[in-house]
């Protein structure tokens, strides 16, 4: 069983290395989807696979790559079928 999910994480999170350091994340943890930056300075992902590894990723999100300040994480449901994680530009 998968689940997907979608995430807008607000604050010091772009030019900290956070779709980097999410894309390797979300290999380790076998979760499909794509992140990306938003032109308002939060990032944006969806992220889709076993409950346990996408509660993982939604965690990590929560505090992010060393530099990043992360001051909240909105979760959503969201439609999955993704095959692979991609940074989106």
């Amino acid at each position: 069983m998968k689940v997907c999910k979608s995430l807008v994480i607000r604050g010091h999170v772009q030019g900290v290395g956070f779709r980097a350091a999410m894309m390797r994340k979300a290999q380790a943890l076998n979760i499909t989807g794509w992140v990306r930056n938003l032109p308002g300075g939060d990032v944006e992902a969806v992220v889709e696979g076993p409950p346990e590894a996408v509660e993982a990723i939604i965690a990590w999100s929560r505090r992010g790559p060393p530099g990043a300040g992360v001051v909240a994480v909105e979760v959503r449901e969201a439609k999955g079928g993704y095959t692979r994680f991609d940074v989106r530009w």
